[in-house]
């Protein structure tokens, strides 16, 4: 219990900073006082969290066999596969950026996106969409720090990237006067500290990032793609399933997609210590399962289920009570001021759920069962989202899609925790 909540604690204030900047960055769109700005940054945000999911495929890559390397003590093979990891993550993030750049348009209108609306939206990605590679590079080398036990550095990194942003936004959003532009030079101006820290980190303290050869990566990119393809088919799961959502709340106007839009930076500064538990429980159970410790993988399971369920709890009230200071931070009138405070009610049982279900996909990808990780995220993105929000979008409008797609949440959780334990007790009977 004391490794899982010192690894989730610590990873949990860097990703919380980073989602209440992002929080504070969407606040301070909706103070210019546009809808559509705040409808925009949703729309965008959506988008990118696409490339953003595929960046943590091969994160969970990296630190599921760089940690298992070095669990059996073999250091020489840790830092030729980090190498080769950070390279092949940072050349997906940019042939990934520029396959979606001419598309912008295409996309946005595919979600739901209109108007000036998908004007503000695309003018936001084309500075943004950029910068993915350097993105991908800072979650590499963070990987890696955690593969190794580096809780504290591995913070700093997403940490020291969020401190940038919420420096910079007011600056070029208010004081240059640089409007929604201003928000994302301020996205690619943080993205460039971030992987800064990490490959100080990483390389310059650590030096576990061995440099690339062509040899290295045409050996390791069969064992990192074994891990990350279906991780990334995991991870695209859930970008795929807020896409459907978007374009349902979007055929009740610009006002249900800006609640959409609060909601989801809610969502990850309230419940992002759900995000933290499930990656760092996977570096965990990796070292355990390289020194076959059978017994301590399964409590590892069982520390992270109990976590989740106190944490998610607990910032379920808070939630709850901050619900108007919510509203009011983001200006928020009529419908969409009505559906943030109906989320915040509902919220609680479906996010343990899914936060249950992040902890298992993060078995599941740490311990050669990768499939089944995409198998449990695909059937919440397909069977635990549409049906749910066509069900619920019918009886009760938007917020009977709240309510549906977080009792789906719930169900599928619980499922994959299950699998998660008997995943496990195949490695065992393995030996």
């Amino acid at each position: 219990m004391r490794h899982v909540l010192v690894m989730s604690l610590t990873s949990a204030v860097g990703l919380i900073a980073i989602f209440f900047v992002d929080f504070l960055s969407l606040m301070y769109v909706a103070w210019l006082g546009s809808t559509e700005k705040t409808a925009a940054i949703n729309f965008a945000s959506i988008v990118l969290f696409f490339l953003i999911s595929t960046n943590i495929a091969m994160m969970i890559a990296i630190s599921a066999l760089t940690s298992r390397a070095l669990g059996a003590g073999h250091r020489g093979e840790a830092r030729r596969l980090a190498g080769s990891g950070v390279a092949l993550g940072t050349a997906l993030g940019l042939l990934l950026a520029a396959l979606a750049f001419p598309f912008l348009g295409a996309i946005l209108s595919g979600l739901g996106a209109q108007g000036e609306t998908a004007t503000i939206a695309r003018r936001y990605l084309e500075i943004v969409l950029p910068t993915n590679p350097l993105l991908a590079a800072g979650m590499a080398y963070s990987a890696v720090l955690r593969a190794a036990g580096d809780a504290r550095r591995a913070m700093w990194v997403t940490l020291s990237g969020g401190i940038a942003t919420a420096i910079l936004d007011p600056v070029l959003i208010f004081g240059l006067r640089l409007d929604v532009t201003g928000a994302a030079i301020s996205v690619l101006l943080s993205r460039l500290i971030f992987v800064a820290v990490g490959y100080r980190g990483a390389v310059a303290k650590h030096d576990l990032v061995g440099r690339p050869s062509l040899a290295a990566l045409a050996g390791d990119c069969k064992p990192l793609a074994r891990i990350a393809l279906p991780a990334v088919l995991t991870n695209l799961a859930t970008p795929a399933a807020n896409a459907v959502l978007a374009r349902v709340m979007a055929n009740y106007g610009v006002a249900a997609v800006a609640a959409s839009g609060v909601i989801d930076r809610v969502v990850p500064l309230a419940f992002g210590g759900v995000f933290a538990l499930s990656g760092a429980i996977g570096p965990v159970l990796g070292q355990n399962w390289g020194a076959r410790l059978f017994p301590r993988m399964h409590r590892v399971l069982d520390d992270a289920l109990i976590c989740t369920l106190v944490y998610v709890t607990a910032m379920w009230l808070v939630v709850f009570v901050a619900r108007d200071v919510v509203v009011f931070a983001f200006q928020l009138t009529g419908e969409s001021a009505e559906l943030v405070r109906f989320f915040c009610l509902v919220s609680g049982p479906g996010w343990a759920g899914i936060g249950v279900l992040f902890c298992a996909n993060s078995a599941f990808n740490n311990l050669g069962f990768p499939l089944r990780a995409t198998a449990m995220n695909w059937s919440r993105a397909t069977l635990g989202t549409l049906p749910f929000a066509l069900l619920g979008a019918y009886y009760a409008g938007p917020k009977g899609v709240i309510a549906a797609t977080l009792a789906a949440g719930a169900i599928f959780g619980i499922g994959a925790m299950v699998m998660a334990h008997a995943s496990v007790r195949k490695l065992a009977s393995r030996g």
